[in-house]
Protein backbone atom coordinates (compact mmCIF):
# COMPACT_ATOMS: atom_id res chain seq x y z
CA UNK A 1 0.00 0.00 0.00
CA UNK A 2 2.04 3.09 -1.38
CA UNK A 3 0.64 6.57 -2.81
CA UNK A 4 2.94 8.10 -4.82
CA UNK A 5 3.35 11.44 -6.80
CA UNK A 6 4.85 12.05 -9.97
CA UNK A 7 7.08 15.26 -11.27
CA UNK A 8 5.02 18.41 -11.40
CA UNK A 9 4.98 19.00 -15.27
CA UNK A 10 1.61 19.81 -16.25
CA UNK A 11 1.07 23.56 -16.74
CA UNK A 12 -2.08 25.01 -15.43
CA UNK A 13 -3.65 28.01 -13.99
CA UNK A 14 -0.25 29.63 -13.64
CA UNK A 15 1.89 26.45 -11.78
CA UNK A 16 2.78 22.97 -12.66
CA UNK A 17 0.57 20.57 -11.65
CA UNK A 18 1.61 16.72 -10.12
CA UNK A 19 -0.41 13.34 -10.19
CA UNK A 20 -1.25 11.44 -6.63
CA UNK A 21 -2.42 8.26 -6.85
CA UNK A 22 -2.51 5.02 -4.75
CA UNK A 23 -1.10 1.54 -5.91
CA UNK A 24 -3.40 -0.37 -3.87
CA UNK A 25 -7.07 1.24 -3.58
CA UNK A 26 -9.06 4.38 -3.86
CA UNK A 27 -10.10 4.47 -0.64
CA UNK A 28 -6.33 4.51 0.66
CA UNK A 29 -6.03 7.86 -1.91
CA UNK A 30 -8.59 8.93 -0.56
CA UNK A 31 -8.09 9.06 2.93
CA UNK A 32 -4.53 10.26 2.25
CA UNK A 33 -5.95 13.50 0.32
CA UNK A 34 -8.21 14.19 3.05
CA UNK A 35 -5.26 14.07 5.79
CA UNK A 36 -3.29 16.27 3.74
CA UNK A 37 -6.27 19.09 2.93
CA UNK A 38 -5.82 18.47 -0.97
CA UNK A 39 -9.44 19.70 -2.22
CA UNK A 40 -11.82 16.91 -2.76
CA UNK A 41 -12.51 18.41 -6.91
CA UNK A 42 -8.36 17.72 -7.37
CA UNK A 43 -9.95 13.73 -7.70
CA UNK A 44 -10.11 12.96 -11.67
CA UNK A 45 -11.63 9.18 -11.51
CA UNK A 46 -7.97 7.63 -10.91
CA UNK A 47 -5.70 10.38 -9.55
CA UNK A 48 -5.39 13.61 -8.14
CA UNK A 49 -4.25 16.72 -9.76
CA UNK A 50 -2.13 18.47 -6.75
CA UNK A 51 0.09 21.81 -7.10
CA UNK A 52 3.98 21.65 -7.14
CA UNK A 53 3.90 23.34 -3.96
CA UNK A 54 2.60 20.72 -1.54
CA UNK A 55 4.74 18.34 -2.74
CA UNK A 56 7.04 18.71 -0.13
CA UNK A 57 4.05 18.03 2.22
CA UNK A 58 2.65 15.32 0.76
CA UNK A 59 6.04 13.70 0.59
CA UNK A 60 6.55 14.52 4.34
CA UNK A 61 3.33 12.80 4.86
CA UNK A 62 4.63 9.34 3.47
CA UNK A 63 3.66 9.58 -0.42
CA UNK A 64 6.39 8.03 -2.36
CA UNK A 65 7.99 10.56 -5.38
CA UNK A 66 8.32 8.31 -8.53
CA UNK A 67 8.65 9.60 -12.17
CA UNK A 68 5.82 9.60 -14.50
CA UNK A 69 6.18 6.09 -15.98
CA UNK A 70 6.72 4.54 -12.80
CA UNK A 71 3.39 6.14 -11.44
CA UNK A 72 1.31 4.99 -14.61
CA UNK A 73 2.75 1.59 -14.59
CA UNK A 74 1.99 1.13 -11.20
CA UNK A 75 -1.48 2.49 -11.43
CA UNK A 76 -2.00 -0.04 -14.04
CA UNK A 77 -0.36 -2.81 -11.91
CA UNK A 78 -2.95 -2.05 -9.19
CA UNK A 79 -6.06 -1.90 -11.46
CA UNK A 80 -7.04 1.25 -10.30
CA UNK A 81 -6.47 2.80 -14.30
CA UNK A 82 -8.74 4.31 -16.27
CA UNK A 83 -8.22 4.44 -19.91
CA UNK A 84 -7.92 7.66 -21.74
CA UNK A 85 -11.20 5.73 -24.15
CA UNK A 86 -13.16 5.91 -20.68
CA UNK A 87 -12.72 9.44 -19.21
CA UNK A 88 -15.12 11.16 -20.92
Amino acid sequence: MTVLVDDPLWPAHGRLWAHLVSDDTLQELHDFARAQDVPARAFDLDHYDVPEEIIPRLLAAGAQHVGGKELVRRLIASGLRIPARDRR
